[in-house]
């Protein structure tokens, strides 16, 4: 039978279980003219979704990778009520409030940057550090105009992200509204991988060489890219970029949108691969999930070059809900979390290893690799390898049927769970991607 009948079926069958689209919604990254109705969730505790009228269903992704702590976590809820009774909002270019100044303060001292500007989501935090770096530059009186990004990245949607970003089908229709960036490939490695020495290799080769043009900044989400298959990279050879990035006088911008709070098996990913970022971008596990927003963190040196008299120095930009009281209390109270309980994410990728040393036994998985809490292989396919494989659907719906809820990215399979789930819960996340493996027979 072929992927598209199979994929057929799975969808009947799930369609069967699931109420009729609302009309008025229009989901993300979603074609209406084919897509299945949304499950409907009205609660979820821990790592499990409890949709309505079936059985629970294993958040195996952390919902997009911002459900740090697991939901419903009583601690953070209990902090946005209590601090939705004293003060849910205020304009903060003009005032400032508790749970704004201490949550500055303590991603200071974590971060070791001095200077914390508030935002909404990850797209706009990267918008923020993009926007900074060449205003920065301006402000000392120096136009350059060159940003380098790495191939395969994603940085979010919005234009001054997507053109950081990889291009292709998400961003083809606004290419030509996109500013020019220029792009190295990016050296990813895997389990086995007995090549990546001649891949760094080239790769710095080629970033020496486009630095020899006065570079703005260079972008990279440190260890993992994440949207663009869960590719990562040496802590090595990153300190290898930043050597070359600071020989050339630029900038060095890490995208922690995803990598932050523990994923990566220490706080930051920046801190695990040993980097001093000028500029770095947060958001999703910031607030634990439990409400949007973004950070973008910068250095003294940074911040001290938007100060003077004449107005064309100030930075230009804000956002309604900037530090939102309700969002900085849950993000205040996230940190509590990790701070407790750091072996939470100090010790996950010991909790992946032996289940992905089990499955990739499977001879149709390729490229295993763990870096903290995120676990991923690739499926051999025979062509369109990538976010549009059909392949991912067929195991998404597979195990989703067994209560497991993954999202492949084409033939990209992996893990993100919340930091919560039990050994159980784990061990059926990866029985769920062995029933889509078995699906795909």
């Amino acid at each position: 039978m072929k992927q598209e009948e199979k994929l057929n079926l799975m969808n009947e069958k799930e369609n069967s279980n699931q109420t009729i689209q609302n009309p008025h919604i229009w989901p993300p990254f979603t074609q209406l003219t084919s897509s299945k109705p949304q499950l409907l969730v009205e609660k979820a505790k821990g790592a499990l979704l409890l949709p309505k009228n079936r059985a629970p269903i294993i958040d195996g992704i952390s919902s997009w990778w911002v459900t740090l702590h697991g939901h419903a976590n009583e601690y953070i809820a209990k902090a946005i009520a209590t601090q939705a009774e004293q003060l849910e909002q205020i304009i903060f270019a003009d005032f400032t409030h508790p749970q704004a100044e201490l949550l500055a303060n303590r991603l200071s001292k974590l971060t070791g940057l001095e200077k914390l500007f508030f935002s909404d989501n990850g797209s706009t935090a990267v918008e923020v550090a993009l926007k900074m770096a060449r205003q920065w530059w301006k402000n000392k009186g120096d136009n350059r105009s060159q940003i380098i990004a790495f191939e395969g990245a994603y940085h979010g949607d919005t234009f001054g992200a997507m053109a950081v970003g990889e291009r292709n089908i998400f961003s083809e229709p606004f290419d030509q509204m996109l500013f020019p960036v220029s792009r190295v490939p990016w050296p990813e490695t895997w389990w086995g991988d007995e090549d990546f020495e001649r891949r760094e290799k080239e790769v710095l080769e080629t970033l020496d060489h486009l630095l020899k043009t006065p570079t703005i900044a260079v972008i990279i989400e440190p260890l993992v890219q994440g949207a663009g298959g869960m590719r990562m990279v040496r802590s090595e050879f990153l300190v290898e970029v930043e050597k070359r990035i600071r020989h050339a006088n630029s900038l060095l911008i890490t995208d922690e949108v995803l990598t932050g709070f523990g994923r990566c098996g220490e706080l930051f990913a920046f801190q695990r691969a040993g980097l001093k970022p000028d500029l770095i971008s947060l958001s999703k596990g910031l607030t634990g999930g439990f409400l949007p927003m973004g950070v973008t963190m910068s250095s003294k040196k940074i911040s001290e070059g938007f100060l003077g008299e004449d107005p064309k120095q100030t930075f230009w930009h804000g956002h309604s809900f900037t530090a939102n009281p309700l969002g900085c209390a849950a993000a205040n109270a996230s940190l509590d979390l990790l701070e407790r309980s750091p072996q939470k994410y100090l010790d996950f990728e010991s909790r992946h290893l032996p289940h992905l040393q089990k499955i990739v036994k499977d001879p149709r998985i390729e490229c295993p690799r763990i870096t903290g809490t995120i676990a991923a292989f690739n499926i051999k396919v025979k062509a369109n390898k990538g976010y549009l494989n059909s392949v991912g659907k067929i195991m998404k719906a597979s195990a989703l049927s067994v209560g497991v809820f993954i999202r492949p990215l084409g033939d990209v399979v992996y893990l993100m769970p919340p930091l919560c789930i039990t050994d159980q819960e784990l061990e059926k996340c990866y029985f769920g991607i062995q029933e889509g493996l078995n699906a795909l027979s």
